[in-house]
């Protein structure tokens, strides 16, 4: 992709050239665009860039309506646009194979297989399953159950569903809604660390200066959910949270109740596996989980992380060493990855 300054001047005076070298996604309604949409110009804070359409689609956002980012620029990704809209009308009603593809578009399914993941970066099966995904999840903020929210997004069972999209839906419906959360906080020499449980694991791991601040957060990001302070609750997990941030527990073996979509499930997976005092690249972790075009959308998925520490975001840095961004501030970031060094040796 061409440098981010150039994308966002291609973003802001609509340049149609740049069409075919990478889409734009907006965080705060959650769409992607062409670099030439001609909808209102969003805040330069609120964007992020991909290669492809498929790279913010498994990042959790829709392709724009106005300017159709997935249509048709030659004879090839018109094909593949065919075919993602054929998975789109029918991904959730029915089960459709590449057999059903290669009849339907009259091309082998070798061919069929090979073109799309050429241009999508993932096969038609993962592309369904993203869709499916992305459904289900719409469809838990309204399904009057959520055996109701599986079927009506077209999945199998509800195993098949939760190991698809890795949420668990007593703590994504609606804020929170009927889920209860515990939490617990201390003072480290980076600050305040919270903890929060519900009963299947822990939920949210913050980092920050003001435990206050760290509270309220907590309770916008739950907000139906009946959230409580319970020091004796997690007296354990917060003692495995503090010895890892001492370096006295390297591996943190914590259950988790956290939401995901299923690049960000391979995303936090592929982090987990950094061992303890190394770091991994944004483009390593995008070639380890498969999508090598996919390291800005890695980016976003880290950003993501609820759990800081438990999933190590901060293990990951930029090509070169910068330790860039961090969810819960640089400086502690390169603190982090110093006490790890310093403990390994």
């Amino acid at each position: 992709m061409p440098a981010e300054d150039i994308m966002w001047q291609a973003v802001i005076s609509n340049d149609n050239t740049y069409d075919r070298e990478f889409v734009y996604a907006v965080q705060s309604t959650g769409i992607f665009c062409r670099p030439s949409c001609k909808s209102r110009r969003p805040l330069r804070e609120n964007v992020a860039f991909f290669s492809t359409c498929a790279e913010a689609e498994q990042a959790g956002y829709r392709p724009c309506k106005r300017c159709t980012p997935k249509a048709a620029t030659t004879p090839q990704v018109g094909l593949v646009a065919q075919i993602c809209a054929y998975i789109d009308a029918r991904a959730t009603a029915e089960k459709i194979t590449l057999q059903t593809l290669a009849g339907e578009f009259h091309i082998s399914p070798y061919h069929l297989q090979r073109t799309f993941k050429a241009a999508m970066g993932i096969s038609p099966h993962q592309y369904a399953t993203a869709v499916r995904n992305n459904a289900f999840k719409d469809n838990l903020k309204e399904a009057t159950t959520v055996t109701e929210a599986i079927y009506n997004a077209g999945f199998e069972s509800a195993s098949t569903a939760y190991k698809n999209t890795a949420i668990q839906p007593a703590s994504y419906r609606k804020g929170g809604t009927g889920a209860t959360i515990r939490f617990s906080t201390a003072q480290t020499d980076m600050g305040y660390v919270l903890v929060a449980m519900t009963e299947r694991g822990v939920c949210s791991v913050g980092l920050g200066e003001d435990r206050n601040t760290m509270i309220a957060t907590l309770h916008d990001e739950f907000h139906a959910a009946e959230i409580s302070e319970d020091d004796d609750m997690l007296a354990d997990a917060l003692e495995t949270v503090l010895r890892h941030i001492a370096g006295d527990m390297p591996h943190m073996d914590l259950p988790l109740d956290i939401q995901a979509t299923a690049f960000q499930k391979r995303v936090w997976e592929a982090l987990r596996d950094i061992p303890y005092g190394e770091t991994r690249t944004y483009g390593e972790i995008a070639a380890a989980i498969g999508s090598p075009k996919a390291a800005r959308a890695v980016g976003n998925a880290c950003a993501s992380n609820p759990v800081a520490l438990v999933i190590p975001c901060h293990r990951v840095i930029k090509t070169g060493g910068d330790v860039n961004h961090y969810r819960w501030g640089k400086s502690r970031k390169a603190t982090l990855l110093d006490h790890e060094r310093s403990a390994k040796n």
